[in-house]
């Protein structure tokens, strides 16, 4: 099982340099993958939770893959509705041709009312257009003459029974984004999809937290090596930490979130 982290892209203490060191970290430490997230216009609704700057992800990637070697470059995840699917099959192939075959292209429907209408894409089709674009995605890379790399895996985020369906029917990994333990275990039950990628929380406390409701991914260093081999045991392909944790300002000072990376890299084998 491969882990990576979520990279922080945006906010009050990102700037190249800080994403420079997010990349020679995650990739110093060991983990497999680096994904950050994606949001075109900053309207009220994203400012409240993640506020600018906000680094598009796919020049962002693109320019981390220069400075990096081996860590695999990913998106958790792009708003498919947000731009043509052509240009995201042009985008996502090159950008794996050009890092080597280590792109993961995850894609999500969206949340943000005002963003959407600030693109003047309407909300209340997103799902529609999610699909149409996953399938001009398997259409355009079938091609392999007009691209090169191939197809990159395509990870489908959402925590819902539809995202599932559609990891199914596109052949996809399913990749969904915080949650407890036992709704994870329900949900692989109720559908089996072709591969899991869960992406959780990373919150390291001293004390063993004992609500029935925690995140997986919240607690001592024990707990979460746990929920990592119970994710493992579940069948999960790849596993991606989460260390933000909802402050813009952490954005300023990454270095607790570096040393929880360290701890749990030391820990789980």
């Amino acid at each position: 099982m491969r882990i990576g982290v979520n990279v922080p892209n945006f906010g009050p203490g990102t700037d190249p340099g800080m994403l420079r060191e997010w990349a020679r970290t995650a990739e110093g430490l060991g983990y497999d993958l680096l994904m950050v997230s994606d949001h075109v216009a900053v309207t009220p609704d994203v400012a409240g939770q993640y506020p600018a700057p906000f680094y598009e992800p796919f020049t962002t990637l693109s320019w981390l893959a220069g400075i990096t070697q081996k860590i695999h470059l990913g998106t958790t995840v792009l708003v498919a509705p947000y731009r043509h699917p052509l240009l995201v099959a042009r985008m996502a192939a090159n950008l794996n041709d050009l890092s080597g075959g280590r792109f993961v292209l995850g894609v999500g429907v969206g949340w943000a009312r005002q963003e959407f209408e600030a693109l003047g894409v309407p909300f209340e089709k997103r799902g529609r257009l999610t699909d149409d674009l996953l399938q001009v995605l398997r259409d355009a890379w079938a091609d392999e003459s007009d691209y090169r790399s191939g197809q990159p895996p395509i990870w489908v985020g959402g925590n819902s029974a539809a995202a599932q369906r559609r990891a199914v029917r596109f052949g996809a990994a399913w990749h969904p984004l915080r949650f407890t333990m036992p709704w994870l275990r329900e949900a692989v039950q109720r559908c089996e999809v072709p591969a899991l990628t869960p992406r959780i929380a990373l919150r390291l406390t001293e004390k063993p937290v004992t609500e029935p409701e925690r995140m997986a991914g919240t607690g001592t260093v024990d707990q979460v090596v746990d929920d990592l081999d119970q994710l493992r045991s579940l069948g999960a392909d790849t596993v991606l930490l989460d260390p933000f944790n909802g402050d813009p300002e952490e954005t300023r000072r990454p270095e607790a979130a570096w040393e929880a990376l360290a701890i749990v890299r030391k820990e789980h084998k």
